[in-house]
């Protein structure tokens, strides 16, 4: 299944802020996103605005980046202007529609 939007854009956001590779990058967003018990197939702008909140700062001070606060918030710039994927609606949202409740 492929990476969601929001995923990938915090990603490139991470490695253009600090000297990550791609792969550590998306390796350390993932590590985040696991922790919070998500995948980066269907996790949505709102819940990975949250986890760069809240879980990867830690992530970055454990790797030994300076100012982890200030690439966090750098990272979730334009995660508003993102539209959910609609791979990452849930099961219920689905039904819910086709229902037509």
């Amino acid at each position: 299944m492929a990476d969601s939007a929001a995923f990938t854009h915090v990603c490139d956001a991470l490695e253009s802020a600090t000297s990550f590779s791609r792969i550590e990058a998306r390796g350390t967003i993932r590590l985040a996103l696991k922790s919070a018990g998500l995948a980066a197939s269907s996790v949505t702008p709102e819940q990975i605005q949250v986890v760069v909140e809240r879980v990867l700062p830690l992530e970055l001070e454990n790797r030994g980046i300076p100012d982890p606060e200030s690439v966090c918030r750098a990272s979730t710039r334009g995660l508003a202007g993102i539209a959910p994927d609609v791979s990452s609606d849930t099961p219920e949202s689905v039904f819910r529609r086709l229902g037509g409740s």
